[in-house]
């Protein structure tokens, strides 16, 4: 079933200009970037966005590094998106993360990652209404 999941390139990755190699990553793996935006998150969208994690010693951490350079918010298109992103993410600490994932190819540490990627469709529908209206999207 074609699904949306949401995608962002976080600041370690952006600083090291690797936005086109992590797009050639996720494109290359049969998804479409569907919708697609440089931000400077603000720490109001930051807290918003990590607010499950808000009472977790690292929430602070966090929200300070999602704010410290540029983001590129992104939504994703493709059959079974979800768990095809997850899977071309690779694990959240990349010297556990597969060969040719993009944390095995681009994350400095477990903290400085380089991607978050929905875990559910239930929140890739609520994190892309963070960041994107419907007009936004163009399939």
């Amino acid at each position: 079933m074609t699904e949306r999941t949401f995608s962002i390139i976080k600041p370690d990755a952006t600083e090291r200009n690797l936005t086109g190699k992590v797009n050639a990553v996720i494109e290359d793996a049969g998804l479409r970037i569907v919708a697609q935006r440089r931000i400077r998150m603000t720490r109001q969208q930051a807290e918003t966005f990590y607010e499950v994690h808000k009472e977790r010693p690292f929430f602070g951490e966090l929200v300070d590094f999602m704010t410290s350079g540029p983001v590129v918010v992104q939504v994703l298109e493709g059959e079974g998106a979800v768990a095809k992103y997850r899977e071309v993410m690779g694990a959240t600490n990349p010297a556990q993360a597969a060969d040719g994932t993009i944390r095995k190819l681009f994350a400095k540490s477990v903290g400085e990652n380089s991607v978050h990627g929905s875990d559910s469709l239930e929140n890739a529908k609520i994190e892309i209404a963070q960041f994107f209206t419907d007009a936004d999207i163009v399939g």
